[in-house]
């Protein structure tokens, strides 16, 4: 059991990555840090599955045009976990910018990025 937690310590690292995160986005009442939770949180998936898609001794999926013999695809490192990784990286940037934006209008209307604050505010306008 202790040799297949130290084999596979890059997953278990990603997990903690992971709680560490959920944990500030749930349990932290500032809006900058569940900003900053979710980013933990979409940076340890992106790295689980880049993890996930790497193998040992495997080369670039790309076959010379002079190969006449079969190709072995276990040879091979499939590309795809780490294109769609790109994308999940360019969607992290775009949310947390947006998510900035609307965190500078926050304070901006109500001088203040802490929950209770901000929801006791509401709760007097009502």
């Amino acid at each position: 059991m202790l040799n297949l937690i130290v084999s596979q310590y890059n997953y278990w690292i990603y997990v903690v990555l992971m709680m560490v995160g959920f944990y500030a986005m749930i349990a932290k009442k500032n809006l900058i840090k569940k900003l900053i939770g979710m980013n933990i949180f979409q940076s340890a998936i992106i790295l689980l599955f880049i993890s996930a898609g790497v193998k040992k001794g495997g080369t670039i999926p790309i076959v010379p045009e002079h190969a006449h013999e079969a190709v072995k695809v276990s040879q091979f490192v499939n590309p795809l976990p780490h294109v769609l990784m790109l994308t999940a990286i360019v969607v992290s940037i775009a949310t947390t910018g947006v998510a900035l934006a609307i965190l500078i209008t926050i304070y901006k209307r109500y001088g203040t990025l802490e929950e209770d604050e901000i929801g006791k505010i509401i709760g007097s306008e009502e």
